[in-house]
């Protein structure tokens, strides 16, 4: 692992546990009193992008050595004149003057106001106590949420009858509470894996939703090779789990099990998922199965498919990239290795899959030669550990001109577990429902006030478009979404800028230079010296 800091002192953050490279914990939790990067930008927003206590310091970067091949040992080049993008005529311009607004679709454009979306949040119980903080959120500022898989098939109160659902009331919840604060921009992602296909998940929300929902189908994604898993304590929810058709290790049936069980030898079962496509063993196969699965959604009516893929190897890749394209979907999200997760076997995420910088590199060159053909080529989105504005740029700059937006899971979730806290805290009689962890405000919330609108550096920007009234509807963790959006979008606005392009889709991969020569020769992206360095000669030779 890489031994990255685990405290900045020019921002004043510090990591609970072992740091990576968004700057998250490699273990989020989700009572955490602070203070990481994230953390503390889903209350402070783009204040964030700052050093500290101005007026009594300065600062200055260390990092400019760059060892090894991630993204860290990517550099943003900058442009001293000229604009792309301009919006407007005087050449009179500022970093809040670049666009952001970003669009995916084949036929039919999805509208985002910012080009980031939420990884798969599925069955995992985080997911669905904190779902009202994330949806809300992500709809108030305009970005794609997803639901994961398992959904329906983890709910009690969901009912399936002849193998089909007739009765899905928690993936009603989460789509509703999208929908009622959705104003254009963003969408709402419903993704399959074999169990929800086999539960019949795409007819129902086809009948019921119809367009409003994008279907995504899964292949993987970049913490695991094999199909989700959930932790559940209940020997009774384990046996319901078994009923429904999933593994559940180890086997709640038996009456060893029961027995170490109720002795409390064992304390806690894991429900996996099956492992798609086992039944085909060739290339030809699966180009048909999946050509056959996208015409079955259409025929159901879906106007918008998307495709989620892990981070398999190179044939796995272009595979995606072509078959996705061939079928005109309208998103392919390519997650890279090390993606988070909720629960994932920890050997298999540490040691598993292509990392993300490698996984986008190649993304992009097999996209190239697929547009080279003069093929279509599926809008992309980029997954695997992101979290912080720097990083979003690069891998957008890797991915253009098909990378369309950034897909992060843990950094959205840090928000809604902040905010629910201190919306607990606050509000005590909410405490429950928005399951709140804290008894009082630590030290590090506390400091900067004790009412929401002291605390959130965002608030008056949430009151201003929801108005003051409809406040009280609005989860606190919603409002430490938009904070952390606010603290993305600037320093991705402040970043475009440094490279004078004022529209999101300017972004080239000529805005990034390799840090190193092994991250050159393997991303495809020239050192950051030998960039410009002919016509610099020329220049200098006149």
């Amino acid at each position: 692992m890489n031994n990255w800091p685990k405290s900045n002192d020019v921002l004043g953050s510090v990591n609970r546990g072992n740091a990576i490279e968004s700057g998250l914990c490699t273990l989020c939790r989700a009572d955490c009193q602070g203070k990481c990067e994230t953390w503390l930008s889903s209350l402070r927003g783009r204040e964030m992008l700052y050093p500290r206590d101005f007026g009594l310091v300065t600062a200055g970067s260390g990092n400019t050595t760059h060892v090894g091949v991630s993204y860290n040992s990517v550099r943003i080049q900058g442009n001293n004149y000229g604009a792309f993008g301009t919006p407007g005529e005087n050449g009179d311009f500022l970093f809040t003057d670049v666009n952001l607004e970003t669009s995916f679709g084949a036929d039919e454009k999805t509208k985002c106001r910012v080009p980031f979306m939420t990884g798969a949040l599925g069955s995992t119980f985080i997911a669905a106590k904190y779902w009202d903080a994330f949806a809300v959120g992500c709809a108030l500022v305009g970005a794609p949420i997803v639901i994961g898989e398992n959904v329906v098939g983890v709910d009690r109160d969901s009912k399936i009858e002849k193998g089909r659902i007739s009765s899905a009331p928690e993936l009603d919840r989460r789509i509703d509470i999208y929908r009622k604060y959705y104003d254009g921009y963003g969408a709402i992602i419903v993704q399959l894996n074999v169990e929800d296909t086999r539960n019949g998940v795409a007819e129902y929300v086809a009948e019921k939703y119809g367009d409003d929902v994008i279907i995504e189908l899964k292949w993987g994604q970049g913490a695991k090779n094999i199909g989700g898993e959930i932790e559940v304590t209940s020997l009774d929810y384990a046996l319901f789990l078994k009923q429904r058709g999933y593994l559940v290790d180890p086997d709640p049936e038996k009456p060893s099990v029961q027995e170490a069980f109720k002795n409390g030898a064992i304390h806690t079962f894991a429900r996996h998922s099956r492992l798609g496509y086992t039944d085909l063993s060739s290339f030809d196969q699966v180009h048909d199965d999946f050509m056959s699965t996208v015409e079955y959604l259409r025929k159901l009516g879906f106007k918008r498919i998307s495709l989620k893929t892990g981070s398999y190897g190179m044939e796995a890749l272009a595979m995606a990239i072509k078959f996705a394209s061939e079928a005109k979907l309208d998103l392919l999200t390519i997650d890279g290795s090390g993606g988070g997760t909720g629960m994932s076997p920890w050997n298999m995420m540490e040691s598993w899959g292509v990392p993300s910088v490698l996984l986008h590199a190649k993304a992009h060159e097999y996209a190239t030669r697929l547009a080279a053909k003069g093929e279509n080529v599926v809008d992309l989105s980029f997954a695997g550990g992101f979290a912080k504005g720097s990083n979003i740029f690069k891998a957008l700059a890797m991915g253009a001109p098909f990378s369309k937006l950034i897909c992060m899971g843990r950094a959205m979730m840090v928000p809604g577990f902040v905010g629910s806290n201190i919306e607990g805290v606050l509000r005590p009689d909410r405490r429950e429902a928005v399951n709140g962890n804290w008894d009082k405000l630590p030290a590090s919330v506390a400091k900067y006030g004790h009412s929401a609108e002291e605390i959130f550096a965002c608030w008056h920007d949430v009151e201003a478009k929801v108005g003051k009234d409809a406040m009280k509807d609005i989860p606190y963790g919603a409002v430490g979404v938009w904070c952390l959006v606010d603290k993305l979008s600037a320093a991705l606005q402040q970043l475009l800028a440094g490279v004078r392009k004022f529209e999101l889709s300017a972004i080239s991969r000529g805005d990034i230079a390799s840090g190193n020569r092994e991250t050159e020769r393997e991303t495809g992206i020239p050192f950051i010296t030998s960039i410009g360095d002919e016509i610099a000669h020329k220049i200098i030779d006149m």
